[in-house]
């Protein structure tokens, strides 16, 4: 089947917190996937009012991320109505976008992971053996939604506070200082590494999606040694979870040259200040070209 006889329906939108990054990448995927020969649809899937595929449909490309996105939801939904779709299934990415989850398969396979404490409650307190500066993450958020980095033991309790605003549980961790990398994993190659410097010294939402707000350098200018490191780790963590055809896996490289892996994604940005693209860029790949392979690696499900 040739790709104008391909109807693919790229997934955009959604209810999460990161609905409107999710449309940027569904219209630049659309557009790519068209320039490619393909027809393409573009579908904001609410699982409250429902949603039906078009006729015809032959895969789903899902630029979707956060919830009923990234979380396996949407992925068995799919999975019942019979049709082929972009990236990891559903157990895989229920687990790679729960933090505690993803965290309890990655350190039994081997993966080096900051302390972590699970907190629940509006009136906790730092734990007993804990010191700033810590992370406070939302346990089912993305694109750092929710984040918040405790400096001061006596910031402590508003920023909880404010990080149980997004689900009501938080992963405290040990905040790692060093160099944010990030490895992207396309068809089990790892891809060229990206070094992450936000201007303002936190990759926050507004750094991560605000231009000119980040600088990026790849390939990451690290020793052999490092990027070996790195890759490995990246490589560990998308088995340990399940993962499929691509991600991306974010991670500190530490003064002592230790890489302490962050998070997965499993469903990576595809935006025009995302980093999979980059990464792709930097071995030759077109932005078009990466969303073809992404697709035609569904097809082959």
């Amino acid at each position: 089947m040739n790709n104008g006889k391909l109807k693919v329906v790229v997934f955009a939108g959604g209810i999460s917190n990161e609905r409107e990054i999710s449309l940027k990448s569904g219209a630049m995927v659309a557009e790519a996937l068209r320039s490619s020969g393909y027809q393409v649809e573009m579908l904001d899937p609410d699982p409250i009012k429902g949603w039906s595929l078009p006729d015809e449909a032959n895969v789903v490309f899902l630029a979707l991320h956060g919830t009923y996105g990234e979380d396996g939801q949407v992925q068995m939904e799919l999975d019942q109505l019979g049709i082929p779709y972009t990236g990891s299934g559903a157990e895989a990415s229920r687990i790679g976008f729960d933090k505690l989850l993803t965290r309890q398969h990655c350190v039994v396979a081997g993966v080096t992971m900051p302390r972590s404490f699970v907190l629940k409650s509006w009136q906790a307190e730092m734990p007993e053996g804990w010191e700033a500066p810590v992370v406070l993450k939302p346990l089912r958020e993305g694109s750092s939604v929710g984040v918040e980095i405790v400096d001061n033991k006596e910031d402590f309790g508003a920023a909880l506070r404010r990080s149980l605003e997004y689900g009501g549980v938080v992963l405290m961790e040990e905040r790692i200082i060093g160099r944010e990398l990030t490895v992207g994993i396309l068809g089990g190659e790892v891809l060229p590494l990206v070094e992450v410097c936000p201007k303002s010294g936190v990759y926050s939402y507004e750094s991560k999606y605000t231009k000119g707000r980040t600088e990026y350098y790849c390939p990451a200018q690290v020793d052999e040694a490092s990027r070996n490191r790195a890759a490995d780790l990246a490589l560990k963590t998308f088995h340990a979870v399940g993962a499929k055809d691509y991600a991306r896996i974010d991670m500190i490289l530490d003064q002592k040259g230790e890489c302490w892996v962050l998070e997965i994604n499993t469903l990576p940005g595809m935006s025009e200040t995302s980093l999979l693209p980059k990464a792709a860029a930097a071995m030759g790949l077109s932005y078009a070209n990466l969303c073809c392979k992404i697709l035609e690696m569904a097809l082959r499900k």
